[in-house]
């Protein structure tokens, strides 16, 4: 059971393991782009690819949907970024359990973005967890872990992508030990959880009055999706890519351009406590750009003022 890129990566590694998968669970197409083609999801993408059964129940709370499962008989079900709550009849059904591929190490990060969270906190390292689900979020007995570390320029994409291929690999060492009894359950420390939340519009309003490291870390938290926003000039401009310039010399205008070198591809803005340089932007009503093309086209200019954009 899965649904983006995250859990397809997982659904390989199966398949390519060999493991007996007598069905695929994916959240319905969903309508996408300007024309809202329905799209299916990178699940049922990679199932198809393999030949696999593919069900898209719009909920797993009614009758039809317990009586389907049932009648294919799982020894195990695995659930990867699913998008839905499992309810308590489908976790207690597969003898072997339901299993959970988690972006983080628990106990820390549990909920919906713990990828972005781990980012934006400026964590160091994270990792991926694999887990018996409970009808709590994300706290269930703990059966494996690994390490990956947060570079210091890392984006949500790139760590994203680091933590699927890590988490797959996990996985298949995981079912393996379970099948063969050799799989070993630690609880979760309750007093040690911390909740990635859901990120939502407010998270990426972007406010320069910030320490350096704090706004970098927003920035590529947010990126590639749904990107950190400001405002110039009333106007929405999102970023895409930083890197920082200067961590410790503090400014009185937070937000101010400082230098505009469409040769570096940078422009240097003003922080409570440093300054970062923008490396790439989306404007409001265009493409993605690298800021020596926004410089360059007049856009921006030294001495603007990027502020804090609300919605």
């Amino acid at each position: 059971m899965g649904t983006p890129d995250f859990a397809a990566v997982s659904l390989e590694a199966l398949v390519k393991a060999g493991a007996d998968i007598v069905g695929v669970f994916t959240k319905p197409d969903m309508p996408q782009g300007r024309k809202l083609k329905l799209t299916p999801s990178a699940v049922k993408v990679c199932a198809l690819e393999h030949g696999l059964t593919v069900y898209q129940p719009k909920t797993l709370r009614d009758d039809e949907t317990f009586e389907l499962i049932k009648s294919l008989a799982p020894d195990m079900i695995i659930v990867a970024a699913y998008g839905k709550i499992l309810p308590s009849n489908i976790l207690d059904y597969p003898r072997l359990g339901c299993i959970n591929v988690h972006g983080s190490l628990l106990p820390k990060y549990r909920g919906a973005a713990p990828i972005q969270r781990a980012i934006i906190d400026g964590e160091r390292e994270t990792g991926v967890t694999i887990m018996y689900m409970a009808e709590g979020i994300d706290t269930g007995d703990m059966l494996a872990k690994t390490v990956v570390p947060i570079e210091p320029n890392d984006d949500f994409e790139a760590l994203h992508d680091k933590l699927a291929e890590a988490g797959a690999k996990l996985l298949v060492e995981t079912v393996e030990d379970i099948e063969n009894g050799r799989s070993k359950r630690e609880k979760q420390d309750d007093l040690k959880s911390t909740y990635a939340a859901k990120i939502e519009n407010a998270d990426c309003e972007l406010d320069f009055d910030d320490a350096a490291l704090n706004v970098h870390n927003r920035i590529r938290g947010l990126s590639p999706f749904p990107l950190a926003v400001v405002s110039q000039d009333g106007r929405a401009l999102k970023l895409v890519a930083s890197e920082i310039a200067d961590y410790f010399t503090p400014h009185k205008n937070p937000g101010e351009v400082m230098k505009c070198d469409a040769k570096n591809n940078r422009i240097e803005v003003a922080c409570r406590e440093g300054s970062v340089y923008i490396t790439r932007v989306l404007p409001e009503g265009k493409g993605r750009m690298n800021s020596s093309d926004y410089i360059n086209g007049r856009k921006i200019d030294l001495g603007d003022r990027l502020t804090r954009y609300s919605r």
